[in-house]
C-alpha cells in the first residue's frame, strides 16, 4: 500500500566551469541522454493504520521505506533554442513499509514504479554554457505492489498492480561542456496511483548527461592579412600644464607666541617641526610666511610685530627644522587681512572680550608654492 505525497524540495549541483568559450547549443536537432539519482516517496502511514483498524488489528509501530535509486533514459527533439520535447522511460526503484500489530502479526509491503513520459521543455539561456530549462508533461506508469503478512495478519490481495496517467513536471540547471555534450542537473515531481486506490508525489532528484546528434561546429571566419599601416601622425603637443595652487598652512598667533611677543614658545616649535617634516618629503619651489595681527593698535606698531612674527617663524623653519633659507620668504600685515566678519567683533577698546573674539585674525600663514 503505497500514497506518496512529498513535497518537493529542489536540490542543485554545482557545476565545474570550464575556460574554454563554448555556446550552448541552440540548432534544431536530435539528442539523447540519461539520468542517475535519488527518488523520494512519503508511506502514508495513517491510511496503513486505518486499513489494519478495519481489519481489526491494531498498529504498534511502522518502518518506512522512503527512498530508493531512480533514473531515466530519454530522446528529444530540439526545436529552437527554447522549446524541445523529450520522451522517455523512468524507474523510481522500490519503497516499502512493515508495520507491527496486535494481535501479533507483521504486515510488510513493497512497491515498484516505472513508466513512460511524454514532456514539452522550455529553456532559457543564462550565459554561453548554463541555461536554466523547465518541464511539464505527462507520465503513464505501471505500479506493481507486494504484500505479505505473519502471525495474526492475513492478506486477500497480495499482488495487485494497475497501469495510470497522470501528470508530472520539473526544474533543472543545465551545462554545455561542449556544443554536443551538456549536464544536467534536475528536480522532477510524478503524479502515481499506488494500485491500491490512492494517488501521491513521487520525487526524483537528479544529475545527467544530454548528447546532441549532428552538432556542425561553427566556421571559422576568414581574416585577411593586415596591410602595412600608413605613418602615424605626430602627436601634438602637450597641453601647458597649470601651476599646481599653493598649499597654504595656518597657525595661530596665540598658540605660536605669548600675546604680544614675537618668540616662538615651545608648543609651537611642535606644530612647526611637524609641518617642516610634512614639507621636506615634498618638492616644492618657495615658501611664504606672513604674519597677521589684529586691528587693535598703532598701525606702525601691528606692522612691525606681525613682520617680527613672520621673521622668527622662516627662523626657526630654517635653523631649527632645516629648510633651505633662499626658498623662504617672510613678511607681516598690519591686520588689515582679518579672518573675522565685519560687526563679528565691535568696539575698539582691548577687553578681554574683544582680544578673544580678535583671536582668529592673529596668525601666521604658511604659503608652499609649486609643489610637484
Amino acid at each position: 500500500m503505497k500514497a506518496a505525497r512529498t513535497s518537493m524540495t529542489v536540490s542543485l549541483l554545482a557545476l565545474a566551469v570550464c575556460a574554454s568559450p563554448l555556446a550552448v547549443a541552440q540548432d534544431a536537432g536530435w539528442y539523447g541522454g540519461f539520468n542517475l539519482g535519488q527518488s523520494r516517496a512519503t508511506i502514508d502511514d495513517a491510511r496503513i493504520t486505518r486499513g489494519l483498524l478495519q481489519s481489526g488489528y491494531t498498529t504498534t509501530s511502522i518502518n518506512d521505506d522512503d527512498r530508493d535509486f531512480g533514473y531515466k533514459v530519454f530522446g528529444g527533439y530540439q526545436i529552437n533554442k527554447y522549446w524541445a520535447f523529450e520522451a522517455g522511460y523512468f524507474n523510481m526503484g522500490r519503497f516499502g513499509f512493515t508495520a507491527e500489530t496486535l494481535p501479533a502479526g507483521t504486515l510488510t509491503g513493497r512497491l515498484k514504479l516505472q513508466g513512460a513520459f511524454l514532456d514539452a521543455v522550455g529553456t532559457l539561456p543564462i550565459t554561453d554554457k548554463f541555461s536554466v530549462f523547465g518541464r511539464i508533461g505527462v507520465n503513464h506508469s505501471w505500479t506493481r505492489d507486494s504484500f505479505s503478512g505473519t502471525g495474526a495478519v492475513n492478506v486477500l490481495d497480495p499482488h495487485p498492480r494497475t497501469n495510470d496517467t497522470n501528470y508530472k513536471f520539473g526544474v533543472g540547471l543545465q551545462y554545455a561542456f561542449t556544443p554536443s555534450l551538456s549536464m544536467r542537473a534536475e528536480a522532477e515531481r510524478y503524479r502515481m496511483n499506488d494500485a491500491v486506490g490512492n494517488k501521491g508525489d513521487v520525487d526524483l532528484f537528479s544529475v545527467g548527461l544530454l548528447y546532441r546528434f549532428g552538432v556542425k561546429p561553427a566556421p571559422v571566419a576568414y581574416t585577411p592579412p593586415p596591410q602595412p599601416a600608413a605613418a602615424p601622425a605626430p602627436p601634438p603637443p602637450p597641453e601647458p600644464v597649470a601651476p599646481p595652487p599653493p598649499r597654504k598652512v595656518t597657525f595661530s598667533a596665540d598658540s605660536l607666541f605669548t600675546f604680544d611677543k614675537s618668540i616662538v614658545r615651545p608648543e609651537g616649535k611642535q606644530e612647526l617641526d611637524a609641518f617642516a617634516a610634512d614639507v621636506k618629503n615634498t618638492d616644492y619651489d618657495t615658501i611664504t610666511v606672513i604674519g597677521y595681527t589684529d586691528r587693535l593698535g598703532p598701525h606702525a606698531y601691528n606692522q612691525a610685530l606681525s613682520t617680527r612674527r613672520a621673521e622668527a617663524v622662516k627662523d626657526y623653519l630654517v635653523t631649527s627644522a632645516g629648510l633651505p633659507a633662499e626658498k623662504i620668504e617672510a613678511r607681516g600685515d598690519d591686520g588689515s587681512d582679518p579672518v573675522t566678519k565685519p560687526g563679528e567683533c565691535t568696539g575698539n577698546k582691548a577687553t578681554k572680550q574683544l582680544i578673544a573674539c580678535l583671536q582668529p585674525d592673529r596668525r601666521v600663514e604658511v604659503e608652499v608654492h609649486g609643489t610637484k
